[in-house]
């Protein structure tokens, strides 16, 4: 019996080119001038130096800037990256330069999943700022009232057992009876190791029957044992 369900964005709500060619190269392109202007505000001060510490070295601010792009060059899941990257793209949201990309059949399954009594929440390499703004700004409008939380790689990388374990422990429920949504294997994989029952979505490819996981094209393929 499901008792929460837990979804990855990319590629499985959200389309990967949503994030590849619309938020990360409108990250790219802004970052330089949105660490020059906010250096000094403590939120991004903060990030920045969490750039030094993540490298071990006092950093100027153009040497933190050009760390951040070789990060983003190398697709690194640094933690500090990732929340300014969020930082950015709240200014892209609020000037209506883009909205957040969801498939139609994530945002009427995830609705109904809601109505009829299912915790939701997402978990993505993306920060929870980064996510909220996202769900906040749909095409659909804002989302962010389905989800009773969210977790990011402060909880654990998502390829790792024990990330699972934490969001166990963290939401008082046995593994069993959460479920966990990707489109990567290694993750689903890292979730099932820690007694997750899991989702894979191939949106891209025709569904497998005899791959490790249960593998779906859309959310309306989804039936979920309550």
């Amino acid at each position: 019996m499901i008792k929460a369900i837990i979804t990855d964005i990319e590629g499985t709500t959200s389309s990967i080119l949503f994030v590849k060619d619309v938020l990360f190269p409108y990250a790219r392109a802004n970052l330089a001038d949105y660490v020059r202007s906010h250096e000094q505000e403590l939120p991004v001060k903060t990030l920045l130096d969490d750039v030094c510490k993540e490298v071990s070295s006092e950093l100027s601010t153009e040497h933190i800037i050009a760390q951040l792009n070789q990060w983003i060059d190398e697709d690194k899941k640094a933690t500090p990256l990732k929340s300014l990257q969020g930082l950015i793209w709240e200014a892209g949201y609020r000037q209506g330069d883009f909205k957040g990309h969801l498939y139609t059949d994530a945002a009427e399954k995830l609705k109904a999943w809601k109505a009829a009594g299912l915790d939701l929440y997402i978990y993505s390499s993306g920060s929870v700022y980064a996510q909220k703004l996202l769900f906040a700004h749909t095409e659909y409008g804002d989302l962010t009232p389905l989800f009773s939380g969210y977790f990011d790689t402060h909880i654990g990388g998502k390829k790792e057992a024990q990330s699972y374990d934490n969001i166990a422990a963290q939401l008082a429920l046995p593994a069993h009876q959460l479920l966990f949504l990707s489109d990567i294997k290694e993750e689903l994989d890292a979730a099932k190791a820690a007694g997750f029952q899991t989702i894979w979505l191939t949106r891209d490819s025709a569904p497998d029957p005899r791959a490790e996981h249960q593998q779906v094209s859309s959310f309306d393929e989804i039936s979920v044992d309550q």
